[in-house]
């Protein structure tokens, strides 16, 4: 393999494990988020799962073996209530669009074009949940800014929140 190639699958194997975490952090989402925007997370979660099988196809077609989802994760705060599960979901979408922001500079043409569709799409979301934007959606979380935003989430052995009804 080239080291193209395996630059694109760490990148490839990085936005897996982002979308892992958001399928994770949108159950806790949906588990707390008021009636009036139940269909938004249910539209995200249905979304990061189908980007999820998506990345696992190419990492596979790379010859690689798709990094496995966590047991549970941290969550980069509390969510006991619906406007913090807002909270989580625009913090969910900022951290997929950073690495995203990294599978845009890994791939190359077709794989190029669809991982910034899917920057695209995350920080789109991220800006319909927090009710507005950032100038480079998947790198500012990355520069360390004062709003505390980091990396993916991390896994943890045990699941630090239980989503409720």
């Amino acid at each position: 393999m080239s080291k193209a190639e395996d630059r694109r699958l760490g990148a490839l194997q990085a936005a897996l494990a982002a979308e892992h975490a958001a399928v994770y952090g949108y159950g806790v989402v949906g588990g707390r988020i008021g009636e009036e925007r139940r269909t938004e997370a249910r539209t995200a979660y249905d979304a990061h799962r189908a980007r999820r099988d998506s990345l696992a196809r190419e990492v596979r077609d790379l010859g690689g073996e798709p990094v496995a989802a966590a047991a549970g994760y941290a969550l980069p705060f509390p969510v006991p209530d619906s406007a913090a599960a807002v909270r989580l979901a625009a913090e969910l979408e900022d951290r997929v669009a950073g690495v995203c922001s990294d599978l845009v500079r890994a791939a190359g043409g077709d794989g190029r074009a669809a991982a910034a569709g899917a920057l695209r799409e995350a920080a789109v979301r991220a800006v319909r949940w927090r009710g507005g934007s950032v100038a480079f959606p998947g790198l500012a979380e990355r520069a360390g800014t004062p709003s505390g935003r980091g990396p993916a989430p991390e896994a943890s052995e045990p699941a630090t929140a239980t989503p409720t009804a």
